[in-house]
């Protein structure tokens, strides 16, 4: 038909996605995520978001739309008391009762500053509890009082008036010599000289760790699950438009939506097709798409698609390849069962993690395309119960997300190596583009693909439980792999629109230190999801914008950090980490200069099960953090937890926004997350309902997370001395030096190849960070020693200590080469290998380079990093 809407993204001219103004405006809504002046603030903020969502600027292209509820009034007044409408306002209706909407309103707001605050009782208490360094020669008080010479009688008037002058003189130079050893003579500590500050630093640690409320989250996170918002949609517009009004109202510094013009492609209703073409008596048409999630009244859902996939209509004899690893394509090819012209069917997971991979292996074994399918061995009721019983996968879930190669291209595939901003004319071709995949994919449900496998029996090799080829699709009598003579031809069609400059937002917003402003801790959790994604990453934003609150209160209350804080909420993260890449890209040499950490939050909670990932300099810290908070079901701190599993930091891979930070930047970066057994990942089942039955129903480990988030901010912001360690850092540079000799070896290394200079290199950085923190302990001792005081000179030294710190990272960059092939990656201890995806790798370039066989070039990367690792550790003793 004419008429008929191109795809599902066209929006019915119907009820707005409501904005943050609407979501949280009237008192019949919670204010709860509201900072103090919102009320007063409230007409300033409708003026700038106005009843409607404006269409993103900029560009010809209209950004496919995304559907809420289109069927029912969903965020107006509820007339029944069934509603998910007014089982919000129940909610609310108890925060009102229980004055937590205005934690900032009257005498709250005094009690908050009354814990915070250290109290001067007065003046003279002030100045006695001063150490004046030449305090014991100075007379006392009473002494002085005892020996003032009295003056009889009583002065003749016409003495009064010089007399009068003669005091106020005294007394006015008696008041600037005070001020001027006061000052001066550096007798104030360091935490009374920083503008004024006057809040004890445990107290805040106090303040933010009681102050952190599960029923924000909720709240928040059943808004932001409401529609979904793929990146590049309106939904995920709206959404940039509901955080920046969140950090508007926490009075963060100059909120602001960052643009980029992005490479990104989207699905067409009809343009997707998996099938049987022949034989006549098979054929057969998969369903692709999942049943609905949401019913009564039912939501519009994300269709069934692989980002960053290729274009096409290819048509071949199908193939199952297991897990799709490199190694799985070489089984197939050692017995003799060609994978050439056909389309291989592979499953999620097992051997090759990273889907983009699996495309790139079947490709590169001669296959015309390629489909995923989630195998219930992996997440479906094998494990347990599906959804809507039980927290996995059920029959007609899809896994979702992008098949672009992060590993060799990350941020937007057509601008490597430098930002993709609105008008920016250096582009490549997205035609044999490195970072993408050259044959069609399609990810399918088991219910699907039940259907292929069936078909595969008799022919090719039939496969046996010992090779670990075997799934859970129930009713597959027996396994076969098929071949390129006899399997069943398969059409796979795969339609869609292609936009080569849409445009993303980041959303910024800062708390602008006190001490050193231009040295700044990023907080950043990515907004775009495949679907509703209440866990991915839903769960994170939600406590994202819970800890942003609470920062603004604090600030609300005068209170501001040592270093700036930044919090970031991150666009097209699900393609390929694209908004954060960008951003990144486009202040390169400033985050160099002046990032101090990046701290992620993807997937806040999955489960129970806490987990950090990032270099060794950030245990000290998080194992402060982790002393104080507690699990609360185990009712055991989450340190006595992480001991008792004899925890340590994980590696970081390639799976979340991190990657540009830590591999580009240089910029120390952490993963947090609380994970589980497997959920509806990346599915339309990934909703709030799965959330509030099976992932954390009564969201205590939602608000756990906020108190460790928010509590990790502050030792790093906050901290006089940066809580870097060093020493941890370089002990196990050390263990990753004999993991990599012991992987060489199992490469079967030439004789000419050794790893003499980094192990040197390796020891000597634990010498040398040895020595460089005994600054740390010598200065905790002068500061205990002057009874908290820190001299100018002092306070110079230990800025250049933690810039120093800070600069350890940066020093491990190859800022003007890059790892072989993939110079946009440059750290040379942590970055993706070329085949190791969402995996943490170590010494990639070394690693690929053994990998490919090639030893002369690994024996020239050891030595490059053995190089760069000495030269680091000895910047810090200079």
């Amino acid at each position: 038909m004419a008429d008929e809407k191109p795809n599902k993204y066209v929006r019915e001219e119907t009820l707005p996605i409501p904005t943050y103004e609407e979501a949280t405006s009237s008192r019949s809504q919670s204010h709860s995520f509201l900072g103090a002046s919102e009320v007063s603030h409230d007409a300033e903020r409708q003026g700038l978001l106005g009843r409607q969502s404006p269409a993103p600027p900029g560009g010809n292209y209209r950004p496919p739309d995304v559907e809420s509820i289109r069927s029912s009034a969903e965020f107006l007044p509820s007339t029944g008391n069934n509603s998910a409408r007014s089982s919000g306002e129940g909610s609310r209706h108890e925060m009102i009762q229980m004055d937590v909407e205005d934690p900032l309103s009257g005498q709250a707001h005094a009690q908050m500053g009354t814990r915070l605050s250290k109290r001067i009782s007065s003046l003279t208490n002030g100045f006695s509890s001063l150490n004046l360094p030449f305090r014991q020669w100075l007379p006392s008080l009473q002494y002085v009082r005892a020996h003032i010479p009295r003056i009889p009688g009583r002065l003749p008037e016409a003495l009064k008036p010089g007399w009068i002058m003669v005091v106020r003189f005294f007394a006015l130079l008696f008041v600037l010599t005070v001020a001027y050893v006061v000052f001066v003579s550096n007798i104030f500590s360091f935490r009374q000289r920083r503008g004024g500050q006057m809040y004890d630093p445990e107290s805040v640690r106090i303040f933010v760790q009681e102050h952190v409320n599960a029923t924000n989250i909720q709240l928040h996170l059943e808004h932001l699950t409401q529609f979904d918002h793929i990146a590049g949609t309106e939904g995920s517009y709206v959404l940039a438009q509901y955080v920046e009004a969140a950090f508007r109202a926490a009075g963060l510094d100059s909120p602001t939506l960052e643009r980029f013009d992005v490479y990104l492609n989207y699905p067409q209703k009809s343009g997707r097709e998996v099938a049987i073409v022949y034989p006549s008596e098979l054929e057969w048409k998969a369903k692709i798409e999942e049943e609905l999630a949401y019913k009564d009244p039912p939501r519009e859902q994300t269709l069934v698609f692989h980002g960053l996939s290729k274009s096409g209509n290819v048509t071949g004899p199908l193939i199952y390849a297991n897990y799709g690893s490199r190694e799985d394509f070489e089984w197939l090819q050692s017995n003799e069962i060609s994978v050439e012209g056909g389309i291989a069917l592979v499953r999620y997971y097992g051997s090759q993690t990273d889907r983009a991979l699996k495309v790139k292996a079947a490709e590169l074994a001669g296959a015309i395309g390629c489909i995923i399918y989630s195998d219930p061995n992996e997440d479906g009721f094998v494990k347990g119960e599906p959804y809507p019983d039980g927290r996995y996968m059920p029959a007609d879930g899809v896994q979702r997300g992008t098949v672009g190669l992060t590993s060799w291209i990350v941020g937007d595939v057509l601008s490597p190596g430098f930002a993709s901003l609105p008008g920016e004319k250096k582009r490549i071709s997205k035609e044999n583009n490195p970072g993408l995949n050259n044959i069609p994919s399609i990810p399918l449900s088991w219910r699907d693909a039940q259907k292929l496998l069936q078909s595969l029996k008799g022919h090719g090799e039939q496969l046996n439980d010992n090779l670990g080829w075997i799934g859970g699709v129930p009713d597959v009598d027996e396994w076969w792999t098929g071949n390129a003579k006899s399997s069943p031809v398969i059409n796979l069609r795969n339609e869609q629109d292609e936009v080569e400059r849409q445009p993303i937002y980041n959303v910024l917003g800062d708390i602008i230190g006190i001490e050193q402003p231009e040295k700044v801790v990023i907080v950043g959790n990515h907004r775009d999801a495949w679907g509703f994604g209440a866990v991915d990453p839903g769960s994170g934003t939600a406590v994202f914008l819970e800890v942003v609150r609470i920062f603004g209160d604090l600030k609300t209350l005068g209170w501001r950090p040592m270093r700036s804080i930044q919090f970031a909420s991150w666009d097209a993260e699900e393609y390929n980490l694209i908004g954060s890449t960008e951003h990144v890209e486009s202040r390169t040499e400033d985050l160099r200069r002046n990032g101090l950490a990046y701290i992620n939050v993807d997937v806040a909670v999955q489960g129970s099960d806490f987990h950090a990932a990032g270099p060794a300099l950030f245990e000290k810290s998080l194992l402060h953090v982790l002393s104080r908070t507690s699990d609360p079901l185990a009712n055991r701190t989450l340190r006595s937890l992480w001991d008792e599993k004899n925890r340590k930091m994980e590696g970081l891979g390639a799976g979340s926004d991190y990657v540009a930070f830590q591999d580009i930047a240089g910029t120390s970066s952490i993963d947090l997350s609380f994970g589980g057994e497997p959920f509806p990942y990346h599915s339309s089942y990934d909703n709030f309902q799965w959330m509030s039955q099976f992932g954390d129903p009564g969201f205590s480990y939602h608000k756990l997370m906020g108190q460790v988030w928010a509590l990790l901010i502050l030792e790093l912001a906050d901290r006089p001395v940066l809580p870097f360690d060093l020493e941890a850092y370089a002990r196990s540079i050390k263990d990753y030096v004999q993991d990599l000799d012991q992987y060489s070896r199992t490469k079967a290394a030439p004789a000419t190849f050794n790893l003499r200079a980094l192990n040197n290199a390796a020891d000597a950085t634990i010498q040398r960070t040895q020595k460089f923190h005994e600054w740390d302990r010598e200065w905790t001792q002068n500061i205990y020693g002057m009874g908290g005081m820190e001299s100018n000179a002092l306070t110079l030294m230990r800025m250049n200590h933690n810039s120093k710190m800070a600069n350890f990272e940066t020093d491990l960059l190859d800022v003007a080469g890059g790892l072989p092939g993939r110079e946009q990656y440059k750290h040379v201890l942590f970055a993706p290998q070329a085949w190791s995806g969402y995996d943490e790798a170590v010494f990639p370039g070394i690693r690929d380079a053994i990998d490919e066989g090639d030893w002369q070039l690994a024996q020239k990367q050891a030595e490059k990093v053995a190089m760069l690792l000495g030269r680091a550790s000895q910047r810090l003793l200079d």
